[in-house]
């Protein structure tokens, strides 16, 4: 089968790559991992952070936003010194602020998943990428979503993060034409 360039790396990319990218995500909790993790990304490789997602789900309470948002000083000083996660002062602030304005997004839109997929008119959005390349890094969708999240307090949502998570969360099916993910995910997931 031929998949995505990028998914030929590691068996966890690939196992990645043909059970979760892009296919659309409704779950709320899920959602907010995908948000944490795209902002964790920032500067690093994917591969990095995939091989600290379960250590991510351990030290952030499986990304229960309620507990994320309440995490204090001393829980932070944990977080930072935690080598199972990217310890990086920012992001890890960052992720006890989105918590928090996820939380708020929730409450506004009585759900955080009818609110990001609002961007896309609540549908996936199926492109026709011949080769990887062709892949833009952000679009005017996600800029739109990283000035709205900005606007609303989040932290590291630039529009190549949102872009990310677009991707990642089955907003946009970037599967290239010759993936078999593609034709999958349009027939099986729209």
């Amino acid at each position: 089968m031929k998949r995505c360039t990028w998914a030929l790396s590691s068996p966890a990319e690939q196992q990645y790559h043909d059970l979760e990218w892009g296919v659309p995500v409704h779950d709320d909790r899920l959602l907010f991992e995908f948000l944490i993790l795209e902002g964790a990304q920032a500067g690093l490789s994917w591969s990095t952070i995939l091989n600290k997602r379960d250590g991510y789900r351990k030290a952030f309470d499986n990304f229960t936003a309620e507990k994320m948002a309440r995490y204090d000083a001393e829980k932070i000083n944990a977080l930072l010194a935690n080598p199972a996660i990217v310890r990086n002062k920012l992001k890890v602030n960052a992720a006890v602020i989105n918590a928090q304005a996820f939380l708020n997004v929730q409450q506004a839109f009585g759900g955080f998943d009818r609110y990001i997929w609002s961007f896309v008119d609540g549908k996936p959005r199926h492109n026709a990428w011949k080769q990887a390349a062709d892949i833009p890094a952000s679009t005017p969708t996600s800029e739109l979503m990283s000035k709205d999240l900005k606007k609303r307090g989040f932290k590291f949502v630039g529009s190549t993060i949102c872009y990310a998570y677009m991707q990642a969360t089955g907003m946009v099916n970037d599967h290239t034409l010759d993936c078999y993910r593609h034709d999958d995910i349009k027939t099986h997931c729209s």
